[in-house]
């Protein structure tokens, strides 16, 4: 009884954790958007997207409302938006999607990480080049008619059409010029966006061995622990 008991709150610690701290990433990107241009949401698609995706993993609207104030004082510090590139280890590319108000804090932690893990950061270009960047889009499809939705959208500059009808989402893939073009003709025609994701996708990918996969993993959950990193990307298939 014992055993399981601690089970469960390991389980519910590990949940916990990993909803503070998309907290706290949206907290960074709601204090960028507000700072780019201002706190009033019906004049900041980038403010909009924010609040799509706080809602989308329940952040409480007072939690919002909250991060948007403390973004609009003055003595608010703000966040240099910075993408590294590197070799983690087996010679996997990894880009680090960082967002800081301290760049020498984050890249003296991120050579750390890469190190330890027999890995290097690399200059820029190094890896970017297998890469895509594009956005996403997730869309309530409750009640939505499959064709007309397609013919709705594809002026847009919808790429990749697909429907999960296990979690009643349409998801959308646009190039990353075309995201703010999505974005209003979305909002334009009334559908409910549930979150919006900027993301990089690999153009090949990357196979290691099961014991190898755990070492890598080891890096991505030391750098998934560091407030100062939003995402990270690499080609592991």
């Amino acid at each position: 009884m014992g055993r399981i008991f601690q089970t469960r709150k390991a389980t519910m610690f590990k949940r916990y954790a990993k909803m503070a701290k998309q907290f706290t990433k949206i907290g960074k990107e709601i204090v960028m958007a507000v700072k780019l241009s201002g706190p009033h949401p019906e004049l900041n698609p980038r403010l909009r997207a924010c609040i799509a995706n706080a809602k989308a993993v329940n952040m409480p609207k007072t939690n919002i409302d909250a991060a948007i104030k403390r973004a609009s004082e003055k003595d608010t510090s703000n966040y240099d938006e910075v993408i590294y590139e590197g070799y983690g280890p087996f010679g996997v590319p990894v880009l680090v999607e960082c967002a800081t108000d301290n760049p020498t804090r984050t890249i003296a932690n991120l050579r750390l990480y890469f190190s330890r893990a027999n890995g290097s950061v690399g200059t820029t270009g190094s890896v970017s080049f297998m890469f895509e960047r594009k956005g996403l889009f997730k869309i309530d499809s409750t009640g939505l008619n499959h064709d007309d939705v397609e013919l709705d959208i594809i002026d847009f500059g919808a790429e990749e059409l697909t429907w999960d009808d296990e979690t009643n989402e349409l998801i959308v893939q646009v190039a990353f010029t075309d995201f703010g073009m999505m974005q209003a003709g979305l909002e334009d025609k009334k559908y409910v966006v549930k979150e919006t994701i900027k993301t990089f996708i690999p153009t090949t990918t990357k196979e290691l061995s099961e014991e190898e996969e755990i070492e890598f993993q080891k890096m991505l959950d030391k750098m998934e622990d560091d407030d100062d990193i939003m995402s990270v990307y690499h080609n592991l298939a």
